[in-house]
């Protein structure tokens, strides 16, 4: 395609790292569009995403003495102690305002069928109930129990900033205070093909995806919102994602056993069925907390078990996290790395028509929080009940539908 008039400044970046393909139709826009596919492409940093593609080919060596198993604790067990020692600290520390929740809500609803934020999708309870007002009800919960509101963060995207916050406003915030309630939006990457292409989203649009929920240390220090965590004094983060609606997000018990582990992080677990299926568990490299494909784990490492009978890796991650507010400020520094994902992505051919494939052709870039607990000492892993605190919503097939989630919901809400 002819790109003659575009400027020879973007067409030589564009030569440098091989993505020409960017201004095939650049003739063919309009003025603005021109401008706003220029101001893209001079903002995108073409080296980096030409570093993350290469390296992310490259397997990570971690020998079998570098791996141990992590201990942890059973919330179940813990429960049944008649001292409650952990719950009474956790009370304290909610009674007196230091514990703020952030929820991770950048996604769309699109596996849902749902145009718009993930977290403005609606379940019939009846009546229907969107997932932000099931975190919004468990806040309002702890006003009846403590009188008192805790702050709540929420991350977004920019795909989905302003129509998160127009749905807060249209539905009055639910009924809480607008005050308690903070919006911040996490960063975005380039998509590209497994050839190593910046896809396009349209002919003068790159197409982006968010970078991860890892992000959301940076972020958070990018909003300037830390004088919030300060000025309110909040000493605690209860970090979790939008879509597991039975999760308890403000729990003492949890926030009780954290502290007293003197821990500056922790996080809910629960127990891997199939000791062989694919999911990544927790374990220690090198004494650090980590989160471990299995496939590093031999047969007998697999099988193994700790002094409790217990599978020493078969605890997964459901991304329920504490952190103290030192903890997470401080991760904001840290190079937490970049993973691979492989989607499925739109995008515009040779020939400038919009393509839908049926399976996954791209590759997009995402830091995970998880990486960052091996920067703490005495991390603190509590296994929960899945049918007490795990039902995510993820797409209408599959083992985590909105259906299945309402089940376990109501299930609990009866108990």
């Amino acid at each position: 395609m002819d790109s003659n008039s575009c400027p020879k400044e973007v067409k030589n970046i564009l030569k440098k790292y091989k993505q020409e393909h960017l201004i095939d139709f650049y003739d063919e826009l309009t003025t603005y569009q021109q401008e706003s596919l220029i101001n893209q492409i001079l903002n995108t940093d073409f080296a980096k995403m030409q570093s993350l593609y290469k390296n992310s080919f490259t397997d990570d060596i971690i020998e079998p003495e570098e791996i141990a198993p992590i201990p942890y604790y059973s919330k179940q067990m813990l429960l049944e102690d008649s001292n409650n020692k952990y719950i009474n600290i956790g009370e304290q520390i909610i009674k007196n305002g230091e514990l703020a929740i952030l929820t991770m809500a950048g996604g769309q609803g699109t596996r849902l069928g749902f145009n718009g934020p993930k977290g403005c999708y609606e379940i019939d309870i009846p009546p229907k109930k969107s997932l932000f007002e099931f975190i919004c009800d468990k806040l309002k919960n702890v006003f009846n129990l403590y009188n008192i509101y805790l702050t709540w963060f929420i991350m977004t995207s920019p795909s989905n900033n302003s129509s998160t916050i127009s749905y807060f406003e249209k539905n009055n915030f639910f009924g809480y205070p607008k005050d308690k309630v903070f919006f911040f939006s996490q960063s975005t990457l380039p998509v590209i093909d497994t050839k190593g292409k910046i896809i396009l989203d349209n002919l003068h649009t790159i197409k982006t995806a968010s970078n991860g929920n890892g992000d959301v240390f940076r972020a958070f220090k990018n909003a300037n919102l830390e004088h919030v965590l300060s000025e309110q004094n909040i000493k605690w983060l209860s970090i979790s994602g939008i879509d597991n609606i039975i999760l308890d997000v403000i729990d003492p018990l949890f926030l009780g056993l954290t502290i007293s582990n003197n821990s500056e992080a922790s996080a809910k677990s629960i127990s891997k069925e199939d000791l062989h299926a694919k999911d990544w568990v927790f374990a220690k490299i090198n004494n650090k907390t980590c989160i471990l494909d299995p496939d590093y784990l031999s047969e007998d490492m697999l099988n193994s078990k700790n002094e409790n009978g217990l599978y020493c890796y078969n605890q997964i991650n459901i991304l329920s996290h504490l952190m103290s507010t030192n903890a997470f400020i401080s991760s904001a520094d840290f190079d937490l790395p970049y993973h691979r994902a492989y989607k499925k992505s739109h995008y515009i051919n040779e020939e400038g028509m919009k393509i839908v494939p049926n399976s996954p052709n791209s590759f997009k870039f995402e830091k995970f929080i998880f990486d960052a607990f091996k920067y703490f000492d005495n991390f603190t892993l509590l296994e929960v009940d899945p049918q007490l605190e795990f039902a995510p919503i993820k797409a209408f097939t599959g083992p985590y539908t909105p259906e299945t989630a309402l089940d376990l919901y109501l299930k609990k809400i009866i108990k």
